[in-house]
Formats: C-alpha cells, structure tokens, sequence
C-alpha cells in the first residue's frame, strides 16, 4: 500500500516536472524568436534608411503583415515554424535588393544575420529561398517554389498585394519619380516576352510602361487561394 502511493506520488511529481520542461521550452522559445524578431526589424530600419518610400521600411512593415494574415488563411499558423520563416522572410526579403544594392557586401546581409542569431540551418535555407526567388524576375526566370515550400507563395504575395491597388500605384510613381523616369512616352513601347536579363537591365524605360510589364500582370501569378 505504501509503495504504491509513493509510486503513485513519484509518479505524479514526474508529470508536473514534465509539464514545466515543456512549458520552460516554449516560453525559452517564445523568448529567442521575440528578440530576434525585434533584431530584425531594427535591421531593416538601418538598412532601408536610404530608401525611397517605394522600398522603404513601411513597406516592409505592411508586406510582414499581409504575410501572416495569409499564411493564417492557408492553414499555415499551426505550425510555429512556418510562422517563423513567414514572418522572417517577409521582414527580411528587401534588404540587398539589387536595385538599392550600394556594395557586392550587402548581397550577404541577411544570411550573415541569420548565421549570428543562431537560426538553425534547415529554417535559413527556407528564408534565403523564399527571398531569393519572390521576385518578379524570377517569375520569369520560371522559378516555382510553392509545392515544396508553401511559405513562399504567402510571402511572395504579400509583397506583391503591396504592389497593386492604391498603394501600389503609389509606390510605382514614387520609384519612378526617385530613378528621374519619365512617366510616358508615346514612343518607348512596353515590353513584351521579358526575360529575367531584360527585366532587370538598366535601360531607358517609362513609369507607365511598369504597369504594363509588370503591375497588371501580377493579379494572374498570385500563388495562394485566398
């Protein structure tokens, strides 16, 4: 009788003991992707500084965002770590943009984040491929993420949600405004069948024109269902 209710009693102290592993787990957890979280944002804030208001923090800002929002509508949230690179990638996918791209160092920017805040290897290798192949160029380079990675297309049309409508329309005279476009010409045509080179080449081009080769293209090539 007396070594069953020790029994019984070691037992239930094995439970208790279990269940505060577990809850210490989360909550050190909780914890780390908090502060590197926070880390994040404030990098983006260093190094979107310079930025036109195209590209710049608040952007970011709306596109982790929208990001979360989606990735909450595809079944997404009940994962923790699908959360984590949804809302990493999504803070992350601007810095290093070639178009902002002040120095070839800048390229390493995010991966070097990465490294020093300890994300596990399997979890950085979704980021950078989710960062490295959501852009429109790489649309047309025929990049296609979404089977294996369905944190991609939630990321990838976060960022392009931001590119249509009213703010999107904003932001594209804003960028053509800060490069000296000119809005329109009647005679420099839209380009049509782009390649990834042509996209991203520095060659004479109109604000208007974006729309065409772009903006009202992307409403066709959003990945996820909602």
């Amino acid at each position: 009788m007396v070594n069953n209710i020790a029994r019984r009693q070691a037992n239930k102290w094995n439970q208790i003991n279990y269940r505060t592993e577990v809850r210490n787990s989360v909550v050190e957890r909780v914890d780390k992707m908090t502060a590197v979280m926070k880390k994040a944002e404030e990098l983006v804030n260093k190094a979107m500084k310079g930025n036109d208001a195209s590209h710049d923090a608040w952007h970011v800002w709306r596109v982790r965002d929208l990001a979360l929002s989606l990735a909450r509508e595809e079944g997404l949230s009940s994962n923790s770590d699908s959360m984590e690179i949804v809302e990493l990638a999504a803070l992350l996918h601007d810095i290093g943009d070639y178009k902002y791209i002040r120095d070839p160092s800048e390229a390493k920017i995010v991966e070097n984040f990465l490294d020093e805040e300890g994300i596990e290897e399997t979890k950085k290798m979704k980021i950078l491929k989710i960062i490295n192949g959501m852009g429109f160029k790489d649309e047309l380079a025929g990049a296609a993420l979404c089977e294996s990675l369905p944190e991609f297309g939630v990321v990838q049309d976060a960022d392009r949600l931001d590119a249509i409508g009213a703010i999107g329309i904003a932001r594209c005279f804003t960028f053509g405004g800060s490069r000296d476009r000119v809005l329109h010409d009647p005679e420099i045509k839209p380009r049509t069948e782009l390649t990834r080179e042509q996209y991203i080449k520095k060659e004479e081009q109109t604000t208007i024109n974006h729309f065409h080769e772009k903006l009202l293209k992307l409403k066709k090539l959003m990945k996820t269902e909602v």
